[in-house]
């Protein structure tokens, strides 16, 4: 048995349940963790409130870290005893244990602790197919400018280290200043306060009116209109969450005298949906953490019975960089 948070209907943070369940033996594909941190994300929220809907009842939780203890037939890259965190489908990591497919489950580096892979398998491997994979036309140079909004999230404090290390002018957005400064400490090249500030009118000055290449968004309906219009022509906004509510529907006519400009809804899970690929993009993040480029920073720890406040807290937007839940 192990206790996991299960909803039975969609809502709010108020139908969050912490409930015993069979774990069981893996199958032919799968495994068995034990998990020993687990990674809070908006994509949870998204499936709670049935924005992203699901079968119910639901195990929530997306991305987790811990000890593999037993393999189902066929799985070559994972032994019981293995240190291992993943990013993955199907929903089910807020848990103390878990049966899962193993297609996305990646072994863990020694030097790495459980609390910062949980931090940062999602969001690490999000930053890494949006700043090497979801690239603007003739793709980006040390130099370009680019735009990421909710800059001082999980997502977000990992995107302005490592466009850093790209050579990346990144302009981030953010709620306060004090979240302002943030960004600036982990590597951004200009923070604008976009409560106080109106962004669009910001970057142009940053930019001399020439724009950003490309717009990371996972704000949605409150930025999309603002993001493209800053964007220079061939410029590319790429839309990776709803935290404001989803985008509404828009002519893609209005492109055309924008610049002709590029829009794509961009997941992270098209990308791993191979376990090669989801090895490879792994390695990449692994290394820039272990080089030292990216560091995670966990501002937030719950045991796996406060995900109510857990929920609210990161839906009020007053958590900065990641939160992991401790079962």
């Amino acid at each position: 048995m192990s206790q996991a948070i299960q909803i039975k209907q969609f809502g709010g943070p108020e139908v969050l349940e912490l409930v015993d369940v069979a774990v069981g033996e893996p199958g032919p594909g799968e495994i068995r963790i034990r998990h020993h941190a687990v990674g809070l994300n908006f994509i949870d929220v998204y499936q709670r409130t049935g924005l992203y809907p699901n079968a119910l009842p639901l195990n929530l939780g997306m991305e987790g870290a811990g000890v593999v203890e037993a393999v189902g037939t066929g799985v070559t890259h994972l032994k019981a005893g293995d240190r291992a965190a993943y990013a993955s489908n199907p929903p089910g990591s807020y848990s103390q244990a878990r049966v899962m497919p193993a297609k996305c489950v990646v072994r863990l580096p020694d030097d790495i602790p459980f609390d910062t892979a949980a931090a940062m398998m999602l969001k690490g491997l999000t930053a890494q197919y949006l700043l090497k994979k979801t690239q603007p036309q003739g793709g980006l140079q040390p130099g370009d400018h680019v735009l990421w909004h909710a800059a001082a999230g999980g997502v977000g404090l990992i995107a302005c280290q490592w466009a850093k290390a790209m050579g990346l002018q990144l302009i981030a957005t953010a709620g306060s200043d004090a979240k302002c400064a943030l960004a600036l400490e982990h590597g951004a090249a200009h923070a604008i306060n976009y409560r106080t500030q109106t962004f669009v009118d910001e970057v142009k000055k940053i930019t001399g009116g020439a724009g950003v290449k490309v717009v990371y968004d996972s704000v949605g309906k409150d930025t999309f209109e603002g993001s493209l219009d800053v964007l220079r022509p061939f410029g590319l906004l790429a839309s990776f969450g709803n935290a404001s509510g989803p985008v509404p529907p828009f002519a893609p006519g209005i492109l055309g005298p924008k610049g002709s400009l590029y829009v794509t809804r961009a997941t992270l899970f098209t990308h791993i949906a191979t376990r090669e690929a989801t090895q490879a993009m792994a390695e990449d993040l692994f290394a820039v953490v272990q080089s030292g480029a990216v560091k995670i920073r966990i501002d937030q720890r719950y045991p796996l019975a406060e995900v109510a406040k857990a929920h609210r807290e990161l839906e009020a937007r007053k958590t900065t960089g990641s939160s992991v839940l401790l079962p």
